[in-house]
């Protein structure tokens, strides 16, 4: 078989459909994650915590050139080229990510219900029940 046989192979399997079809739906979520997370949690996070903008927060690690005459803010200061310890972003990227996985977590709990459960299958009998019966059939034997 050549190749181009064996990739077509390859793709055509189903997992590999249903794989490629998690990633586009699930990079769509994360937008959807990212954008409640920037756009409804943190703005109310800051307002609780008294008009606190935590995109904004950051530690400056080096100098500012003198060339600079843009805004203080994170996201200007980062494409000037200075470096930063962005903080604030970092605990959003935390925040989305709790979300999102608990998301993930409910999505999976009702998968789980919605599965048949598997049969049961007969459980053998306990270590104790098994010696028992083995000392009962060494009982029941004659004395030689």
């Amino acid at each position: 078989m050549s190749i181009i046989g064996e990739f077509k192979t390859f793709i055509a399997r189903g997992n590999v459909l249903d794989l490629a079809v998690g990633v586009i739906i699930g990079a769509a979520f994360g937008k959807i994650v990212t954008s409640l997370t920037e756009d409804i949690i943190m703005p109310v996070v800051g307002v609780v915590t008294g008009g606190v903008d935590f995109s904004n927060k950051f530690v400056l690690l080096g100098t500012i050139p003198d060339t600079y005459k843009g805004p203080m803010s994170y996201d200007a200061l980062k494409k000037a080229g200075v470096a930063l310890l962005g903080y604030g972003a970092f605990i959003t990227a935390i925040i989305s990510f709790l979300i999102l996985a608990f998301i993930i977590f409910l999505i999976i709990k009702g998968a789980n219900r919605l599965m048949p459960k598997p049969a049961a299958t007969p459980a053998g009998p306990t270590e104790i029940e098994l010696l028992a019966q083995i000392r009962d059939e060494l009982k029941a034997r004659p004395h030689v």
